[in-house]
């Protein structure tokens, strides 16, 4: 059995679980660092060297070469980066988020507006009277940053605050 995908290339779950395994992580070190196959991981007996080994002949990680000594892959990074599908350029407020979180703010103001008014429609709905806390652990499901994207809310109309601070609301017409 080998590491190798439908597609012909290594599979990354593979890959993962032999640089998880201990022993097999030790020994692709020792290999990658030029040891010899009597020498990679002569401490272990010799189930969980071969174990280890097979593992990261199954992987992809190593390979024989014509000597029969174990030889680190060259190209199995390589080769799994290009089995993963080309990111899709993306389009509308997606471009600004990741994972539903922002990664960053517009800097054109009316897409900028158009996302916090997306957000605040998700976050809050109008005429609801939060206090600071409740609009904050609200809007932690967007931004760690909860002050900067409370502020830019009401300074574009899209959150109101009493002129006390203790209470916030979403505006019915926005």
């Amino acid at each position: 059995m080998t590491g190798r995908t439908s597609q012909g290339g290594p599979h990354w779950r593979r890959v993962m679980a032999a640089l998880a395994n201990n022993d097999a992580r030790t020994a692709y070190a020792q290999i990658v660092l030029g040891a010899r196959l009597p020498d990679v991981v002569a401490h272990l007996n010799d189930e969980r060297r071969n174990r280890a080994i097979a593992a990261l002949l199954e992987s992809g990680l190593v390979e024989r070469d014509a000597a029969n000594e174990l030889e680190a892959s060259g190209t199995i990074f390589r080769d799994l980066l290009s089995q993963q599908p080309r990111r899709q350029a993306q389009t509308g407020l997606d471009r600004f988020m990741r994972l539903g979180r922002i990664e960053r703010y517009p800097a054109n103001m009316a897409e900028r507006r158009e996302l916090l008014a997306w957000i605040a429609k998700e976050a809050i709905e109008p005429g609801e009277n939060l206090t600071e806390k409740q609009v904050n652990e609200r809007l932690l499901s967007y931004t760690d940053d909860v002050v900067m994207l409370r502020r830019y809310m009401i300074d574009f109309g899209l959150l109101e605050r009493t002129a006390s601070g203790s209470s916030y609301s979403r505006p019915e017409d926005r």
